[in-house]
């Protein structure tokens, strides 16, 4: 087995000043849309991976854009993944931010990891992610905006 994942995260919610939200459908598992999110490589600031996941994911260059919302969760990890992270690691930390954009960009997306990509008003967008935090995170960006 390759290198076991570190379980610390991000989650990068982004979105316009217009309160659209950027979900992409992930190749895996079928029908799972969310924001930006990945992992810590070894070494790595939550910060800097968050610039990297946004980069990768999207092709967007963050620059001092990325806002850290100073919140993070923990979770546990689905069984199913866990093969991934060293053994009786059960929980994972995620570290909130968001890239506020003037208006939509279009998107480059990777293919390994999404399909496509929509941008959504908060609501739509909270009710199509399929993730708790995910969810929760755009709600609390939402309320900056009302």
């Amino acid at each position: 087995m390759g290198e076991r994942k570190r379980p610390q995260s991000v989650l990068v919610v982004v979105c316009t000043r217009g309160g659209e939200f950027l979900l992409m459908r992930r190749t895996r598992p079928a029908g799972f849309w969310q924001s930006v999110t990945g992992s810590l490589a070894p070494g790595e600031t939550p910060r800097l991976a968050a610039a990297r996941e946004v980069r990768e994911e999207t092709g967007l260059r963050v620059g001092g854009a990325l806002i850290d919302m100073r919140h993070s969760v923990l979770f546990p990890i689905i069984r199913a993944w866990r093969r991934r992270y060293a053994p009786n690691v059960c929980f994972n930390r995620e570290y909130w931010f968001a890239l506020v954009l003037e208006s939509r960009r279009r998107v480059r997306l990777n293919q390994r990891e999404h399909l496509e990509y929509r941008w959504l008003p908060a609501q739509a967008a909270a009710e199509l992610t399929g993730s708790w935090t995910n969810r929760d995170a755009i709600r609390a960006l939402a309320c900056t905006f009302r």
